[in-house]
């Protein structure tokens, strides 16, 4: 705890503030005892464990200004959130397969150290009051019942949509969402490719079901549906459950793997340490509309479509994720390449991408960092050149990340279009790549030189509640 009080003292916050943290789960820092760490020097393995300390006291300094960021603007707007509860939803890093959710695919990722935390407290209003420190033109307010029609114009441009689609959803489910509540949002994940919205609404809805004296048992898989529903059916969002299953099942440490056919959620331990590798989040700086709004509802409008072909020409398919054999695929190919070319260029990137899913599995569990990496490498050429999903911007970033000895893989991540890029890499990369940013991605874009960040995560679990902060 003296690491989070002691980042609280450096921000001139009381420590008294983070006195209470049993929540955390900090693992105490230790020499590794494999025989892969016997040859080094002690030298290194104190940078090794330098390099660990600097990551916690980052993220310890975020944690305390996020929450001391709730509390004010709880104060400057009225919110009454004062002895209650902060819950924490993090991000998520896709290694596989990237936009195979919606087409059938097996799923395997991690939950990342980029969250939304969110401070609330009961009321007796009778209202919900929501602030966003991250759009805060004013406080959301309505009462539970009274929200607008699911894809109605009047919510296609605000936030306000997480909230009122979230207690729609639940309502219509079944839940009492007759309770309001007081509570401030912050996040700090980057805005595209790392699902901010499936953590937001996973967050709320967590929340509505708890002032309500409502739960679900831990891992139930309606919370997953009932997430991707506020996007698909309130707001309108094409999406799949990539993001939802990968930030609700998350655990520190571990690769969440899914698979559609059963909805069996299994988890992959990493065979090596994790300071041996980095993982990181390279956001562009560009602003990426609703999914609903970019090339990702083209691209499952054309799976649909290709399916619902290969379907009604006597293939027993319930999705393409589905096509498997070469065969068939070949069979495919052949008779569609022509007439169809583009439509074959997305079942070739997916086809290709659940070949590679377990090689990459295996590689994650074995510690093969490297074959993680050549993998989550070819992923992105796959996306780019058959899947045709990515951007400028992105392929830009990619590009540059290439170029740096010790990056291991690098791709496009998300949606497309915009966002953010993921890389995989060597900890000795780790600067040349932010320096490679900082000239090359910066000259190429000016605009966006004050807006682009390297972001080094760190796989985490996907939900957290923390008492006695507030």
């Amino acid at each position: 705890w003296s690491r989070l009080a002691g980042a609280a003292q450096r921000l001139a916050i009381p420590a008294v503030a983070t006195a209470s943290v049993a929540p955390y789960e900090r693992r105490p820092l230790q020499f590794e005892t494999r025989s892969s760490q016997s040859s080094q020097s002690l030298e290194e393995r104190v940078r090794v464990l330098e390099t660990k300390v600097r990551a916690m006291e980052l993220n310890d300094l975020e944690e305390v200004r996020a929450i001391e960021t709730i509390k004010l603007a709880a104060k400057q707007h009225g919110l009454d959130i004062s002895g209650g509860i902060i819950r924490r939803t993090s991000s998520r890093f896709c290694l596989g397969v990237e936009h195979g959710d919606y087409n059938g695919t097996e799923l395997f990722g991690v939950g990342t150290d980029r969250f939304i935390w969110m401070g609330f407290k009961p009321n007796d209003s009778g209202k919900i009051r929501i602030f966003s420190q991250n759009f805060p033109e004013k406080v959301v307010e309505f009462r539970p019942g009274e929200v607008p029609a699911p894809k109605s114009a009047s919510i296609s441009d605000t936030w306000a949509r997480f909230p009122y689609g979230v207690e729609h959803v639940l309502r219509t489910s079944g839940f009492d969402t007759s309770r309001g509540f007081d509570a401030v949002l912050m996040g700090n994940i980057p805005g595209g490719g790392m699902s901010r919205s499936a953590s937001l609404v996973i967050n709320l809805m967590l929340t509505m079901l708890e002032v309500n004296k409502k739960s679900l048992p831990e891992g139930d898989f309606r919370i997953v549906k009932m997430a991707q529903q506020v996007e698909n059916d309130y707001i309108g969002t094409p999406c799949g459950n990539l993001d939802q299953i990968m930030i609700y099942y998350a655990r520190h440490g571990m690769g969440t793997r899914y698979d559609p056919k059963t909805n069996k959620v299994s988890y992959i331990p990493l065979g090596v340490d994790t300071n041996e590798f980095r993982i990181v989040a390279l956001d562009t700086g560009t602003v990426r509309h609703g999914l609903e709004k970019t090339t990702y509802a083209v691209r499952v409008k054309e799976c649909r479509e290709f399916l619902a072909l290969l379907q009604k020409n006597g293939y027993k398919i319930q999705s393409l994720g589905d096509v498997k054999d070469r065969k068939t695929y070949d069979e495919i190919i052949a008779k569609y390449g022509k007439s169809h070319p583009n439509l074959c260029e997305r079942l070739e990137y997916l086809f290709f991408a659940q070949e590679r899913f377990e090689a990459m599995v295996k590689a994650w569990r074995e510690g093969n960092i490297a074959e993680v990496g050549a993998i989550f490498r070819r992923d992105g050429i796959g996306l780019r050149d058959e899947y045709q999903i990515s951007g400028p911007e992105l392929e830009t970033m990619v590009n540059i990340a290439r170029t740096i000895p010790g990056v291991l893989g690098e791709r496009m991540l998300g949606g497309g279009d915009k966002g953010a890029c993921g890389a995989i890499l060597r900890p000795d990369a780790e600067q040349s790549l932010r320096n490679a940013v900082d000239t090359g991605y910066k000259r190429s874009y000016p605009q966006l030189a004050d807006k682009c960040a390297v972001h080094v995560v760190r796989a985490c679990k996907g939900v957290e509640v923390l008492e006695g902060l507030l």
